[in-house]
């Protein structure tokens, strides 16, 4: 028999003695791309969803699909730059913002497409 009950703390709030209590933490915490999946998921593939999130298996998934949405935007964007190369940062800055800015759309674009909603 499991006795960590024995173990809990408590605060005084008001009259009240209220436990200690916190919630396991995820491993690690869902970005962009994990996210965007997570909402994806709920809003058109509900039970996809939520069987997913009774098995274990969501985290894990929503994780995996976010390294590899970060790995693909960087392998997208270095061909992109290689096709179509940016002005010089130096000399024109805003041309050079502007351009990335438009790369990174294309690409977010695709991962987007690949990974994310499909």
């Amino acid at each position: 028999m499991n006795m960590n009950s024995r173990n809990v703390t408590y605060s005084t709030v008001g009259d009240y003695q209220l436990p200690n209590l916190t919630l396991p933490q995820q491993e690690k915490a869902l970005g962009k791309y994990g996210r965007l999946r997570r909402t994806y998921l709920m809003k058109h593939r509900p039970v996809l969803y939520n069987s997913m999130l009774l098995s274990g298996t969501l985290h894990p998934h929503l994780l995996e699909v976010e390294q590899t949405a970060e790995s693909r935007m960087q392998q997208t964007m270095q061909e992109l730059l290689k096709q179509n190369p940016a002005p010089n940062k130096e000399r024109h800055q805003m041309e050079w913002v502007q351009h990335m800015n438009s790369l990174k759309a294309q690409a977010e674009e695709l991962v987007m497409n690949e990974l994310i909603y499909s």
